[in-house]
């Protein structure tokens, strides 16, 4: 009897450990975002991708210190096979959260104030975010985040990096490796870039400026 408790005690901890980090669940329907980002995209981008990456990220981490560690200690501390997929873990936990079918698409209070003292005003913005998401060379990603007293930047980052390795909030993050538009826009990012600004939903980029 003891023998099988114990056999029973392992399982079950082997498959809580094998929640440790899981797949976040979208907050609409894969078709929502239609015709910005379709939905064929959006199940091979969430579905596929995002998995695989949270699947090595746990993979990676059992019996190691960061065993036990917060997803963005992680990325903080490590390199190498554990940085790229606990990066891109969570730089992707942050990009599918930030989209509604139904956004709030210009900011307000706070934020939409530090945007016009930094760039004049939103629509500069969008057009000095969207330069900067064109010309990241290869794949990576385009940010706008700020530092502890509010400062707002646009910060370019290649593959799986975040603004947090720079001591910085990661506010809104468009990727731009070509998994995430190419079935929707081929080759031509800049669409995309411009496209993505109606499902950006100002409501949850102000939180996170909060």
């Amino acid at each position: 009897m003891k023998s099988i408790i114990l056999s029973v005690m392992l399982i079950i901890g082997c498959a809580a450990y094998a929640q440790k980090f899981t797949l976040i669940e979208l907050p609409y329907a894969t078709d929502a975002l239609e015709p910005v980002i379709s939905k064929q995209t959006m199940e091979l981008h969430h579905g596929k991708h995002l998995q695989g990456y949270v699947n090595n990220l746990n993979n990676l981490i059992k019996g190691t210190k960061y065993e036990n560690m917060e997803l963005i200690d992680i990325v903080k501390q490590s390199d190498g096979a554990l940085f790229n997929n606990a990066g891109q873990t969570l730089n992707h936990n942050l990009y599918f959260t930030q989209f509604s079918p139904s956004a709030k698409t210009t900011p307000d209070g706070k934020l939409a104030k530090a945007i016009k003292d930094q760039w004049g005003s939103f629509e500069n913005f969008k057009t000095e975010f969207n330069k900067a998401g064109t010309s990241v060379f290869g794949s990576g990603w385009v940010w706008l985040a700020s530092d502890n007293n509010g400062n707002l930047f646009i910060i370019q980052e290649p593959n799986g990096d975040n603004p947090v390795t720079s001591n910085l909030n990661p506010l809104m993050g468009i990727d731009v490796w070509e998994h995430a538009y190419y079935l929707d826009y081929q080759n031509k990012r800049a669409d995309h870039l411009k496209a993505v600004w109606d499902i950006i939903d100002w409501n949850t980029v102000s939180e996170r400026y909060k």
